[in-house]
């Protein structure tokens, strides 16, 4: 008699602690497989298992085909990021406090379940919130995703969540760092700093040269004022027919012009600065007076030559001038 009363002093204790325990129901059972493969690998009952109502908890499942037989790059593309998504939502929630869980259900082990959903693409998901408790609907009626927009990245789907289950923690994205990137940088970073403390001797003269600045600025000038950028945003045609069997290669009025024009009209500018830099500069350094007086009437008839082909350009863009300038 003393024997049993002691027997069960020592058992009461641990009676009591099983009694606590909860019973096991379909979260805690499937949470804690979860925690150990994230997002979790469904079949058709497991499917069936955890979607049944009544349920106390939501479901994310993501319906994809990943053989290659299937054909669906898409689903190919989307796994990692979604493989991502359950990792950290593993780590981030590990008490089950969101009340969500993950998983993936592939054509290869839910045949009956894309027959029975009448599904003929793939992935989309489908979330299936609480039918009792906190976010719960009565009808139990998943919510679907279809990936019409391509691949979405991890973060987006948190948030395509986070708009139906506004409630409970949302575990943050902890993407892995990609070391073969910083290597990359670093070594590309180093190697540029390498030449160019190599190279500096060589390149610093080149740098300050100014009649290398000044050719660089007159040609981007010459670019632009050309209507170069014109032709980038309008897609203007390089030329056009006149009508005549012929060719055409300005266009009339001010909002119109060509490729080609765009080209004769750079030339031209830079003939005529050509010319203003030559005789602002070279010629005043001529010792000899005739070779200087030749030079001041070659390159003064060159910017009179084209100052008159100038100006008929600006008659055939504004057929009212009524100025003009021989020869043409």
């Amino acid at each position: 008699m003393r024997f049993s009363g002691l027997l069960t002093f020592i058992l009461l204790p641990v009676l009591c602690l099983e009694a606590k325990r909860p019973s096991g129901g379909t979260f805690e059972k499937y949470h804690a497989k979860s925690q150990t493969s994230a997002p979790m690998r469904l079949d058709d009952a497991s499917y069936d298992e955890l979607t049944a109502t009544p349920r106390n908890h939501s479901v994310v499942v993501l319906l994809t085909a990943l053989e290659a037989r299937f054909g669906c790059q898409l689903c190919r593309d989307f796994q990692p990021e979604w493989d991502l998504l359950g990792r950290s939502w593993a780590k981030g929630d590990r008490h089950g406090d969101s009340r969500i869980l993950l998983g993936t259900l592939d054509f290869a082990d839910g045949k009956g379940t894309f027959q029975k959903l009448m599904l003929q693409t793939a992935p989309i998901f489908l979330l299936f919130p609480p039918t009792t408790g906190q976010n719960a609907k009565p009808d139990g009626q998943p919510i679907r995703y279809d990936f019409t927009a391509g691949p979405q990245s991890a973060e987006q789907v948190v948030g395509w969540i986070s708009r139906y289950l506004p409630d409970g923690p949302k575990p943050a994205i902890r993407r892995p760092l990609n070391y073969v990137r910083i290597i990359t940088v670093t070594t590309t970073l180093l190697g540029i700093v390498s030449f160019l403390s190599v190279a500096y001797p060589y390149i610093l003269p080149v740098m300050q040269n100014r009649n290398l600045w000044a050719g660089i600025s007159l040609i981007t000038i010459l670019l632009f004022t050309s209507g170069h950028m014109f032709n980038h945003i309008r897609k203007v045609p390089y030329v056009a027919g006149n009508g005549q069997g012929g060719i055409s290669y300005f266009a009339g009025g001010f909002s119109n012009q060509f490729g080609m024009e765009t080209q004769i009209v750079a030339a031209m500018y830079g003939t005529l600065a050509f010319a203003t830099i030559a005789l602002a500069l070279r010629v005043p350094r001529m010792s000899d007076p005739k070779k200087q007086q030749l030079a001041v009437f070659i390159w003064g008839g060159v910017m009179f030559g084209m100052y008159s082909f100038l100006l008929s350009v600006f008659r055939i863009k504004n057929g009212g001038y009524p100025f003009h300038l021989p020869p043409f």
